[in-house]
């Protein structure tokens, strides 16, 4: 379904950019991609399938996850498993998917022409709106879900490509991305507490490519396909016993931590890009 959503995408932005009329022309003594321009891009954002993630626990808040959870008879206490989206119940019996959406980024870079070949730099500003959520459910019967999303994020790329003709340019792109990530949590779970940290700064890489076409001298479109990537390995869940009584599990195990299994937030994005030279 996500593959065909973006394929879905891509036709969309393909066609868009096809259906602009052939007016590309630019001087024959002047370098096509050349100085320092302004733009942005907007396209659509579809995550990796991440099935087989789970939620990691630590018996004991001490730093060890990978522990297993046991009821007062010393049963596997999360034996029902887990599921990579968000819990609609408290049996697993069904999740809802993570959600792709819409992305939009503000562009500013510098690009500079040698015979046929290009070389630059651009730096983007912007949102995905991507959500990724993992859960785990308990014997009580009740659902554990951990989700991260980005509040915005960011990125410093080089870029490098070939021009064909005068005025078409194919470039392949690669750098560094920060993003600011937002992380929840919900459970069913009412009698033990639960306290999460949320906000936190990730880091990672974007890696992609596409094709730039100029519009007289000093306008551009694009379609462009990016991959981008954030490790985010610091998010956590601390159970405190809440109301719970002594034989509830978490308090069997001297308190616990929740970490995901899966420290990558990964998505594929297309894009149409827009920009103007000066």
């Amino acid at each position: 379904m996500r593959m065909r959503t973006l394929l879905g995408a891509t036709g969309v932005l393909t066609l868009s950019l096809a259906a602009m009329p052939a007016l590309a022309q630019d001087s024959a003594d002047e370098p096509a991609f050349d100085g320092v321009y302004i733009g942005g891009s907007f396209g659509r954002s579809v995550q990796n399938n991440d099935i087989g993630e789970t939620i990691l626990f630590d018996r004991g808040s001490n730093g060890s996850f990978g522990e297993t959870i046991t009821t007062p008879a010393g049963a596997n206490a999360f034996s029902p498993g887990f599921c990579n989206g968000a819990a609609t119940s408290n049996l697993n019996n069904s999740c809802a998917n993570d959600k792709d959406g819409y992305e939009y980024y503000a562009r500013l870079g510098a690009d500079q022409q040698y015979g046929k070949w290009v070389i630059g730099a651009v730096a983007e500003f912007g949102k995905s709106n991507v959500r990724d959520s993992v859960s785990a459910f308990s014997t009580t019967p009740a659902f554990y879900t951990m989700t991260r999303e980005i509040d915005w994020n960011a990125a410093l790329r080089a870029r490098a490509g070939y021009v064909a003709g005068q005025s078409t340019l194919f470039y392949g792109t690669f750098g560094g991305a920060y993003a600011k990530i937002d992380r929840s949590f919900t459970t069913g779970n009412t009698a033990n507490s639960f306290t999460l940290n949320d906000d936190d700064d990730a880091f990672g890489w974007q890696a992609g490519g596409g094709v730039e076409q100029k519009f007289g001298r000093n306008f551009s479109i694009g379609l462009e396909y990016l991959y981008s990537r954030y490790n985010d390995g610091d998010g956590r869940v601390r159970v405190g016993q809440g109301t719970a009584g002594a034989t509830n599990p978490f308090v069997l195990a001297g308190g616990a931590d929740f970490a995901r299994s899966d420290s990558k937030f990964a998505f594929h994005a297309i894009r149409l890009t827009g920009a103007v030279s000066f």
